[in-house]
């Protein structure tokens, strides 16, 4: 910490916004990334076992009571947009609510005083948020995409699909396929583009936005106590963020592999 107080502002705010990198395949991987991501993954995964191995009958405790409470809400939300068997989609959405949760939320813990030893992990450029790295959201909304694809194929057939491609949205006269072709191309580009891009933005904001008012709050006593005001308020809202960006992400999921059971 002692090292970043003889940082300039734009260089303290460079050096929290820069990811451990390691040489992999050619090209660099963002170590920090890879790591949060699986980690948090594990939790999610130790976290939803533990409540299905421990339903009890009855009244339930409260942890089962929270873990019921949120399996209801996603259940519900996904039967709005899924009306078919959900007996792989649900489970998805729950998996990618709480997972994108989680790593929206380590927004909220200071990396200036989270100790590696005795460093701390700002001091080796350690991002702790996986979804403010784009590669974390394209990978999230290409999986996505990819069970997308495979829907439309296992749905309607191959023959099915590439009919679909040609003749929707404006007929299977032949002259319409380069339009009805080129229209198609858009709307699946845009699926992943929109997807990973909402959540990146939202996220990258919400961790510069928080740099932004530290600095503000290290200038003296009366940036302290304006920035403390509006780093409180902006924490609160973020809370809002964290939660809605999952949310929206887990809902866009649900309704791509519903439009891709749809025929047209």
């Amino acid at each position: 910490m002692a090292a970043q107080a003889d940082l300039s502002p734009t260089s303290y705010i460079s050096h929290h916004l820069t990811h451990f990198k390691v040489p992999f395949a050619g090209g660099t991987l963002n170590l920090d990334t890879v790591i949060m991501s699986v980690v948090l993954g594990v939790i999610v995964l130790a976290i939803l076992s533990r409540a299905a191995r421990n339903v009890t009958p009855g009244v339930p405790g409260k942890f089962q009571a929270a873990i019921e409470l949120l399996l209801d809400f996603v259940e519900g939300q996904v039967k709005s947009v899924f009306p078919g068997n959900r007996g792989f989609v649900g489970p998805l959405a729950l998996t990618v609510f709480v997972w994108v949760f989680m790593m929206n939320a380590m927004d909220f813990l200071p990396v200036d005083v989270i100790a590696l030893g005795t460093h701390n992990i700002s001091d080796h450029g350690f991002r702790i948020v996986p979804t403010a790295d784009i590669n974390t959201t394209f990978a999230l909304a290409l999986s996505v995409f990819g069970l997308m694809i495979f829907y439309n194929i296992k749905v309607k057939g191959l023959g099915g699909w590439v009919h679909e491609l040609f003749c929707a949205p404006f007929g299977s006269n032949p002259l319409l396929w380069p339009f009805n072709l080129a229209f198609q191309f858009v709307e699946y580009v845009s699926k992943p583009l929109s997807h990973s891009l909402r959540l990146y933005g939202n996220m990258y904001a919400g961790e510069l936005i928080f740099l932004l008012l530290w600095m503000w709050a290290a200038t003296g006593v009366v940036g302290a106590a304006i920035g403390g005001v509006l780093a409180l308020g902006w924490a609160i809202f973020h809370i809002l963020i964290v939660i809605l960006q999952a949310f929206i992400f887990m809902m866009l999921t649900a309704v791509y592999l519903a439009m891709a059971h749809e025929h047209h």
